[in-house]
């Protein structure tokens, strides 16, 4: 392949991330720059807040755009996607699968792919994101950056690939953010001009809504992997070392329960004690309740009971 042919393949997987995909080389760990100047870009656009300001309106909107959008980072594409926790309807996976790729973070196949090789090897050579093998920052967003990061084995989620709308938000999966950010400006300019009051536009509330509120919501989802294998407490004695972590949890909405969950992953609820908050088991709670989900896996009772022996045992120690 040429330098030219491998500049054009890169820059069309902006768009379609199956471009070439037979050619792409699943053990490089090499730095693509031209694959991630979209994610580079993103971050830079950040600095634009000093152009634009703020408003109380455009920094409401995007920490409720972060919350919803981590709701279903966590909730379906981990929990659901990955780890099938609990079951729902076609149309329901479909439209949360659609908010999980309104978050910039690939399609709901390739992050369901890589996180069951994650539970498969993790914190061995071949888990692609631990920190025991790369450092913090390979962890936390070098492995993104490589082709064995932007590659997806299709063996790990062949029970997703028969839904065709599936395959089709994670073929396209810039589609989704693309679109969320024009309805967001959109939303901002109509907002200038029928709610002054508001003291928003569409530039703002496009930097504050998508641009700040993406890129934040990356840094935490992805804080899982760089810090919640080195950083916090291990109830249950797991082959990785994984670890639970309480200011993780608040932030990423119950993910920072991670030892617990790497104890037992197929359950839909990641704090094991009533005191670890899991904000994204009373939302699932919440949609079960309403109907939309539905057999939600519990924390089975042998684990209940060791969860509580351990406890013990560290109180009197």
């Amino acid at each position: 392949m040429t330098r030219v042919q491998h500049l054009l393949i890169n820059i069309l997987r902006w768009f379609d991330s199956d471009v070439s995909s037979d050619h792409i080389d699943t053990r490089s760990r090499a730095f693509n720059a031209i694959r991630v100047l979209p994610f580079i870009g993103l971050h830079l656009a950040c600095f634009l807040v000093l152009l634009t300001g703020y408003s109380p309106f455009a920094v409401g909107f995007a920490v409720a755009f972060f919350l919803v959008r981590m709701f279903a980072i966590t909730g379906f594409y981990h929990r659901y996607f990955a780890h099938k926790s609990f079951k729902t309807s076609r149309p329901a996976q479909f439209v949360f699968a659609i908010l999980g790729a309104s978050a910039a973070q690939r399609g709901p196949l390739w992050w369901a792919a890589h996180h069951r090789h994650h539970h498969q090897h993790s914190d061995t050579p071949e888990d692609l994101h631990s920190p025991h093998q790369g450092g913090f920052w390979w962890s936390h967003v070098g492995w993104f950056t490589c082709d064995a990061g932007f590659a997806m084995d299709e063996r790990r989620v062949r029970d997703w690939l028969k839904y065709p709308e599936l395959r089709f938000i994670n073929r396209f999966d810039s589609l989704v953010p693309a679109a969320a950010a024009v309805a967001i400006y959109l939303t901002g300019e109509a907002l200038a001009a029928w709610a002054p009051g508001l003291g928003t536009n569409g530039l703002q509330l496009l930097v504050w809504g998508f641009i700040i509120s993406t890129v934040a919501l990356f840094h935490a989802t992805v804080s899982i992997n760089s810090l919640s294998h080195v950083w916090g407490k291990r109830r249950f004695d797991t082959p990785d070392d994984s670890r639970n972590n309480f200011w993780l949890a608040l932030i990423t909405l119950g993910e920072g329960w991670h030892n617990n969950h790497h104890r037992w992953p197929l359950s839909v609820r990641q704090g094991f004690r009533w005191y670890e908050i899991d904000l994204t088991f009373y939302g699932l709670w919440l949609l079960s309740r309403l109907g939309i989900i539905w057999d939600l896996n519990p924390i089975p009772a042998h684990i209940r009971e060791e969860t509580q022996a351990r406890d013990e045992l560290r109180r009197r120690h």
